[in-house]
């Protein structure tokens, strides 16, 4: 089996996918409401896609083509308006948030869907558990072998992704001491993890040719990399981030990624090496467990500094191709939350402190989610 052809896509061009918690507005614990939901969509015109996920207590909303972060946000809100008018008929709320609070991946349904069911088929308990959160970015590449470059160059950044998107500290009622718990249900599955080092198309599909040819994978769905490739789409896409709580972190976000591949693309300020890697499983877990407090270790110097350190010298670096995208706006939001502000997880912590009970949190999650920008 052959990859194909790359796709010929705009540069810097990106697309948006974001997975939401259904959930009740009696007790705030997820309620499997994604047919009912989709049905009340299917009518209506939308700049992107709501599909379904894993299971009917999760969806999923992608945006079309986004030029810059202007778009990103404004096809964000006309999506999520539309979705929590459907929301609203049924009831039930519509939440970010890497991990829902407290629900038990036991009482969760599959979609019925041929895929899902394979899936759960194939991974058993671990498809329920995968009843979790995530953020996709797409970025546009101009030919394939840009496409890995960047990739390979943009893997040294995906600590930075995590810590500023964290949302998922609480899994079944109890505070994991984790920013983001969520990747750890994700590198629960054998094909998760970094891309291989490979820097020619070529030799990629070499690559996916033996993998095929073991019939452990049939296409790149089946792999759950940080970053992967999409040909048919001519991009690359960055999977690490949890569901931030606002459409507006999302896109910032995106504007992050698509700022930081324009440098990328245009200075080429790395030469990528296998050796890139020897740091990267500990970068991503200090990021996931301590968020911008984490130790953040320089692959070319090992050098080592603070992850907030790190964003901060990144974002001064970038701060010409953020105003030449028109994403400064979102890259000064960004800062604010690296210097002090917070992420998420800190606002679900706070929350919780404050409150004393975790249905109350998610209720206050679906009002950032439903009526910001309202």
């Amino acid at each position: 089996m052959s990859l194909g052809i790359f796709s010929q896509s705009a540069p810097l061009t990106m697309g948006i996918e974001l997975e939401l918690q259904i959930v009740s507005r009696h007790n705030y614990d997820l309620m499997p409401c994604a047919p009912d939901l989709l049905r009340l969509l299917s009518k209506r015109k939308l700049p992107g896609l709501v599909t379904p996920e894993m299971t009917e207590s999760m969806i999923e909303l992608s945006t079309g083509i986004c030029i810059g972060y202007d778009d990103a946000l404004a096809q964000l809100e006309e999506i999520r308006d539309a979705l929590v008018d459907a929301a609203d008929k049924l009831d039930v709320g519509l939440a970010g948030g890497g991990t829902h609070p407290f629900q038990h991946w036991a009482q969760q349904r599959i979609f019925d869907r041929p895929r899902f069911q394979q899936l759960s088929e194939l991974y058993g308990y671990l498809s329920k558990q995968f009843t979790v959160f995530g953020q996709h970015v797409h970025l546009g590449c101009p030919d394939a072998d840009t496409a890995l470059y960047t990739l390979h160059c943009i893997s040294r950044f995906i600590p930075h992704f995590i810590a500023l998107s964290a949302s998922s500290p609480y899994v079944q009622g109890e505070d994991t001491g984790f920013h983001s718990a969520r990747l750890n249900s994700v590198f629960a599955f054998p094909l998760s993890g970094r891309a291989p080092f490979v820097l020619d198309w070529a030799g990629f599909e070499r690559y996916f040719e033996k993998m095929t040819a073991t019939g452990v994978v049939k296409s790149m769905k089946d792999f759950y990399w940080d970053i992967r490739p999409k040909p048919e789409y001519g991009t690359i896409e960055v999977r690490v981030m949890d569901t931030p709580l606002s459409i507006a972190k999302a896109a910032r976000i995106a504007a992050y990624i698509q700022t930081l591949g324009r440098w990328i693309q245009q200075e080429r300020p790395f030469v990528p090496e296998e050796d890139d890697y020897l740091v990267y499983t500990f970068n991503r877990f200090q990021a996931c467990r301590f968020g911008f407090d984490g130790t953040f270790v320089d692959p070319s110097t090992r050098e080592h500094r603070t992850l907030r350190e790190d964003l901060l010298r990144t974002m001064v670096r970038l701060e010409s191709h953020a105003i030449d995208l028109k994403a400064d706006s979102a890259l000064r939001e960004l800062l604010a939350d690296v210097g002090g502000r917070g992420n998420d997880a800190q606002w679900i912590r706070e929350t919780f402190a404050r409150e004393r009970h975790l249905p109350e949190v998610v209720r206050q999650q679906c009002g950032r989610w439903m009526r910001e920008g309202r």
